[in-house]
């Protein structure tokens, strides 16, 4: 049991001020504690819920030139994700979504973290991307072809206790000869994989750059289409009409292009990226003129933008046109929405403990979210 003390809790249901009182992971009141059990007094501080970071690869570590990690071992990256796993814990990241990495890496972190073995956030994977032959990351995915060996790569990935199916719709930035601009897994090949993760109750999410390949993810009945860097609005209505989530990732071209070929990133990953970003604003518009919903996410591992950096990628949303309080919806109640987590996202009895204690009202000062005090996961104090 725990309680925090003279809280002044924010979050996206708006602001109470009580104590914040903790037992068994969850929270059971936000009031006046009576309650004879260890504290913690934040007079002065915010309370605010765990941070949800839905596009994470656990096994990248940020370095310049991402293909270069094909040379690593399994074990190798399994001890990164085992670093990165406890920086986005200390950064106030209580649960991520891991859209890729080889083998099983990604599904172990998460049992290991399970089991108390690794301290780090909640983890949802994916397990291998599902890509055409030669596409977009095919390096660490499953490459498959045809609606048959789509079929087949998905139900390997729900075998291996996937959470989440992850495909790529399109090229992308970090594969050299991979065209952003263009499709790779067609509409009916999605719709497939979207079928069979439904035969077992699981999501699905989509990189997908282009608005064509945007478009077909949306169509085929896709959870998410991740980055979006390309949406005209034709993409952006059929996202809100199907209720379908956008995750942006702004830190993920951030990096690329604000460090450039002089930090070592490739010429043609950072001239793909200058181009997405020139777009990028008006994905931006269309999106929030049409009410598409954002759930937030990093794209953490991609060149330059490192685990745990997630202020970045909140203070990125605001730039380009989110309020405040709706940066914090979306890394909060959307995010866990997104995920399938009904008791995640609040600090309201009955949610797990999952607190970030700082300094300001994030809703006014988006740099309070790179001063966590304290973080608290699953009623546990870790910092």
């Amino acid at each position: 049991m725990l309680i925090l003390r003279n809280a002044t809790v924010v979050d996206a249901e708006g602001v109470t001020d009580g104590d914040v009182t903790v037992e068994d992971g969850t929270v059971v009141d936000v009031g006046d504690a009576t309650a004879d059990a260890p504290e913690l007094d934040v007079d002065g501080s915010f309370v605010v819920p765990g941070l949800v970071d839905a596009h994470v690869h656990l096994m990248m570590d940020g370095r310049a030139d991402s293909a270069s990690l094909a040379s690593e071992t399994e074990p190798a990256l399994a001890y990164q994700a085992a670093r990165n796993l406890a920086d986005l814990l200390d950064a106030g990241v209580t649960t991520v979504r891991d859209l890729g990495a080889p083998g099983t890496l990604a599904l172990d972190a998460g049992r290991a973290v399970e089991r108390g073995v690794l301290d780090g956030p909640r983890v949802l994977a994916a397990g291998e991307n599902v890509v055409m032959t030669g596409g977009h990351g095919h390096w660490f995915g499953r490459e498959a072809d045809g609606r048959a060996e789509i079929r087949t790569a998905v139900r390997e990935q729900l075998k291996k206790g996937a959470d989440v199916v992850k495909c790529m719709a399109t090229g992308g930035v970090l594969t050299e000869g991979a065209h952003i601009g263009g499709t790779e897994l067609d509409e009916e090949e999605l719709r497939t994989l979207v079928a069979t993760a439904a035969a077992k109750g699981r999501p699905t999410a989509a990189h997908a750059h282009a608005a064509a390949g945007i478009k077909n993810a949306t169509r085929a009945g896709i959870s998410s289409v991740e980055h979006g860097t390309y949406m005209d609005r034709e993409a952006a209505q059929l996202m809100a009409e199907r209720g379908t989530y956008w995750v942006p990732t702004a830190s993920a071209l951030a990096g690329i292009v604000e460090h450039g070929v002089d930090a070592g990133i490739p010429e043609w990953a950072v001239e793909k990226a200058e181009a997405a970003e020139r777009e990028f604003a008006s994905s931006f518009e269309y999106a929030l003129d049409e009410g598409v919903p954002i759930a937030m996410g990093t794209d953490a591992g991609t060149p330059f933008n490192f685990h745990g950096d997630v202020p970045r990628e909140l203070a990125l949303m605001v730039e380009y046109g989110l309020s405040p309080e709706a940066a914090l919806e979306a890394a909060t109640v959307n995010a866990a929405d997104l995920l399938g987590l009904d008791d995640v996202g609040l600090v309201r009895p009955g949610y797990a403990a999952d607190l970030v204690v700082l300094p300001a009202d994030p809703r006014e000062d988006a740099a309070a979210w790179g001063r966590a005090e304290h973080v608290v996961k699953g009623g546990e104090l870790v910092r």
